[in-house]
């Protein structure tokens, strides 16, 4: 552990106690947000990104640690692990090293240079390898001619030889580590049409004719091209200088020039290179590639997601929810200040003749008084909301706002079984309502019910690795969920199920628990719910808030295990807890040097004031409803050059999509994202962001809108020169000189070895 600590010391340029202290809290059981926020002092006020970077980087070196015994096993069982295989081994420091070591070791299917040791072929290959200044090939070769073996002539036997040189060299680890480095440094992604399946308009169109170098290609446009591979629009490779890259192979097997058999190997490193090592390296290559653009556009879901959930809530507000239909007709629920349904209406808005409508509405609304109504953005929203408001100018309600809401992902919740639970008894489009109406009066509560794939808010989402896209939502769900808090007596199972230490099994038995004693008046009573224990209780409480409680620190964040620490500051200071919990002028009176010691430093006490000053305090933004033009509804009222105001609903690699009221976000491209350069997206806009936007072109056959947020008439911002999403970058031509054949990694790897 002790070394593993160092390593991850080292990689991560963190403080070597700190890391030790997280490897050990994990080791412990512990959870990353309990970790990151209740024990500053042992970890040195690490944040949750570190310990997550530490959580997954030393599952990386236990697997390899694994990875790296099991093949030393395996070799040793094969009586071929020797002291110098073993040092190597032990030296691999990524699992591609060892698996190059262990290539040559593997039981493998039965090949070309198995059937040529089988027909006893090897010493030939020897002398082939060996490269000696004297002999004959073909006189050597006749010695192993027997038609018994299939070895008809000398031909058969030089090939033969050569199958196995060819395999020797294509599972060389030195040629392999320095051929992967070629292809990654030097390769370029090649991608072409396929005739047969290209004759329509596609969109890969961009990619018909397309190179990028494999170091630089962005996460988007590797992922684009597989797709249009596995659409089999695309035919792609990594494209390398093979004939150099052969010739470093030479100089690393030892061709020598003069030697008769120098032509044999030099035939058998070009068979080894196209038919083995290539496709083999090729592989490894796009691998890592399709690792690396995975990662980058699961990060993009994961900050979309991370600023979805943590948008500005209404609060506990009455709400009318309405889910817009055409056709079926729109269906409109009201829920009251804790999100409970109330009742649900359906009005018909087809057809032009809107008074009944407007006569069940109207009543609809001075039977619930809601503070806002909620109108879903899909098909018919604008349509809806144009409607709300007329109506609601008609009959003099104008203290009543109407906010279009995000419905993504409201259609998938009310399919669930979480819906089902929920509202048996109701129809599929009204529990779609409810889900509309709850996500405004709270995006979190309500948005982790739903599995957050169907939110909408990905880059190529359907692409990725799966399981690194779940677990990478996941934590952020769970991070978001942490940060806020929940009250234990509102909280639905979903919600419950991302506390710290809880899950989904002990959500369900939370919420049996209250249905059946009633709220729960202070957090020790956590411990009466049946399968809860001590450690999931000090994993969970400091993130469930009790209102009203019997303990005045139950609504804040302040961890029971302070509540004595607390009560010492407010005997002090010569007052209640109760006054003192909320009180910024006493809040400010703690000196908090005076309570140091026994584990409690700085940090945890800076965050006991803070919740003293401010307890239970809602860390999101205040709530703003965004504003649509009345006079533009869809694609056909845009006009280029008009300027509106839209809300950002993704952010992705290449630019920013924002909503603008017409059914289709439209694409501000990073070099529109300012007056300036910029280099990264999500460094000047979020999800959920109010952001002026200009129309500078309109697609209405593909549905496209372009938009600039730059000030109009104003300079270059320097992203100009970038590329776009669908741009074609200019072909790179090779320099003789270039920095990978300069730096020679056949070399640079020889030299490490010895």
């Amino acid at each position: 552990m002790v070394e593993q600590v160092a390593v991850l010391a080292n990689e991560l340029n963190l403080a070597a106690k700190g890391v030790a202290a997280v490897v050990a809290l994990l080791a412990d059981k512990n959870t990353v947000p309990f970790i990151a926020r209740y024990r500053k002092e042992a970890t040195g006020g690490l944040d949750e990104v570190q310990i997550r970077a530490i959580e997954e980087r030393r599952a990386y070196l236990s697997e390899l640690e694994d990875r790296r015994a099991a093949i030393a096993v395996s070799i040793e069982e094969q009586g071929k692990l020797t002291p110098e295989l073993r040092a190597r081994i032990d030296a691999c420091s990524t699992k591609a090293e060892l698996e190059d070591l262990y290539l040559p070791y593997k039981r493998q299917r039965r090949t070309r240079g198995m059937i040529a040791r089988e027909r006893g072929l090897e010493p030939l290959a020897d002398r082939i390898l060996a490269q000696p200044a004297s002999g004959n090939p073909a006189t050597e070769a006749a010695a192993f001619v027997d038609p018994k073996k299939d070895v008809a002539d000398v031909d058969a036997a030089l090939a033969g030889a050569r199958d196995i040189v060819a395999e020797i060299v294509a599972e060389n680890a030195t040629v392999r580590a320095a051929a992967r480095q070629i292809f990654g440094d030097q390769g370029e992604l090649v991608s072409k049409a396929v005739p047969k399946n290209t004759k329509q308009p596609t969109k890969f169109e961009q990619y018909y004719d397309f190179r990028e170098p494999v170091k630089t290609i962005p996460s988007h446009r590797f992922l684009a091209i597989m797709r249009g591979e596995r659409d089999k629009v695309l035919r792609a490779h990594v494209e390398v200088d093979s004939s150099r890259l052969t010739r470093g192979v030479e100089r690393t097997m030892g061709l020598v020039a003069s030697s008769p058999f120098s032509a044999q190997l030099a035939e058998a490193i070009r068979d080894g290179y196209k038919r083995l090592l290539a496709p083999s390296v090729e592989n490894d290559v796009r691998a890592e590639l399709k690792l690396r653009s995975d990662r980058a556009a699961v990060d993009v879901f994961a900050d979309n997601l991370r600023n979805l959930l943590l948008a500005a809530p209404l609060g506990s507000k009455a709400v009318i929810g309405i889910d817009p239909g055409l056709r079926t007709g729109c269906k409109c629920v009201a829920v009251d200040q804790t999100g409970k349904f109330l009742d649900n209406l359906t009005i018909y808005l087809a057809g032009g003749n809107h008074s009944a409508a407007a006569r069940d509405f109207a009543g609809f609304v001075k039977k619930h008084r809601p503070v806002t109504i909620a109108v879903g953005n899909g098909t018919g929203g604008r349509e809806t909301e144009l409607f709300v408001r007329k109506l609601l100018r008609d009959i003099g309600v104008l203290d009543l706002f109407v906010v279009q809401v995000n419905e993504a992902g409201a259609s998938v919740y009310s399919a669930s079984d979480v819906a089902r639970e929920e509202f048996p008894e109701l129809d599929l489009t009204v529990r779609g309502a409810i889900s509309i109406a709850r996500r405004l009066q709270d995006p979190l509560a309500e948005l982790v019910k739903i599995d957050p794939k169907a939110i909408g808010v990905g880059q190529y989402q359907h692409d990725v690795h799966q399981p690194l896209l779940q677990k990478k939502l996941t934590e952020v769900v769970e991070s978001c969920v942490n940060h806020v808090g929940v009250d234990l007596n509102t909280a639905s199972a979903p919600l419950l199920s991302y506390v710290a230490g809880i899950g989904s099994s002990i959500a369900k038995k939370i919420i049996v628990h209250r249905e059946k004693n009633g709220a729960f008046a202070s957090r020790k009573q956590l411990l009466e719910v049946s399968g809860l224990g001590p450690r999931a209780f000090e994993q969970a409480a400091g993130f469930l808030r009790i209102h009203g409680g019997g303990h005045p620190l139950d609504a804040s964040a302040v961890h029971p295990e302070r509540y004595r620490l607390v009560a010492r500051m407010a005997e002090d200071l010569k007052v209640e807890m109760g006054d003192l919990v909320g009180d910024s002028t006493l809040a400010r009176r703690i000196d908090i040097t005076c309570y140091a010691g026994e584990g409690v430093g700085e940090p945890t006490l800076r965050d006991i004031v803070a919740e003293l000053d401010k307890p239970g305090r809602d860390p999101r933004e205040e709530f703003e409803p965004p504003k649509f033009r009345d006079d533009v509804n869809s694609l056909e009222d845009l006009q280029e050059g008009m300027q509106l105001e839209g809300v950002v609903t993704n952010v992705t690699a290449f630019g920013a999509f924002v909503d603008v009221g017409v059914h289709q976000d439209g694409l501000v491209h990073v070099s529109q994202l300012a007056d300036r350069f910029v280099k990264d997206p999500k460094d000047v806009v979020k999800v959920g962001d109010r952001l002026s936007v200009r129309v500078l072109d309109i697609d209405l056959a593909r549905g496209r809108i372009s938009l600039s947020a730059r000030k109009e008439g104003g300079g270059r911002s320097g992203n100009d020169k970038s590329r776009g999403e669908n741009d074609r970058p200019k072909r790179r031509e090779r320099s003789s000189n270039s920095e990978g054949y300069r730096n020679n990694p056949f070399a640079a790897l020889r030299d490490r070895e010895k």
